[in-house]
């Protein structure tokens, strides 16, 4: 496998605390599934926080940012049963992908962390070969 990107990002939890009580941040920056997972939650903010840090650091590890034709919502973050994170990618990010770095196969690894005022988020992506 080659790194063909890997980004990182940290946020401050205090943040998203706030965002959250602006009206369409939740369904801007975060998916259905995303939301419904956080709202069974009783530490919503740090649940967020670390899905926001992860699209922002998948975003930098592809080397673009959000822009308009990459929006948060094509990223889902999830767990697996064992509490291990992943990325979801929308139809239209995964033809994004193999076009800019003209690869069929790719695998997105994902480390998630918080603490009571950060969450942070790194990202790898490597070409399968």
């Amino acid at each position: 496998m080659d790194i063909i990107g890997n980004g990182v990002d940290i946020i401050k939890n205090s943040r998203i605390n706030s965002s959250l009580k602006s009206k369409g941040f939740l369904n801007r920056i975060f998916t259905k599934n995303e939301i419904g997972q956080g709202k069974k939650l009783k530490n919503k903010i740090n649940f967020y926080a670390k899905r926001f840090a992860a699209k922002e650091a998948f975003v930098k590890a592809i080397g673009t940012g959000f822009r308009s034709e990459i929006n948060f919502n094509d990223i889902e973050i999830n767990n697996r049963k064992n509490g291990k994170p992943y990325i979801l990618l929308s139809k239209k990010l995964k033809s994004f992908l193999k076009k800019k770095f003209k690869i069929q196969k790719y695998k997105v690894h994902l480390s998630l962390s918080d603490e009571k005022d950060y969450s942070i988020a790194f990202v790898v992506i490597d070409k399968i070969i």
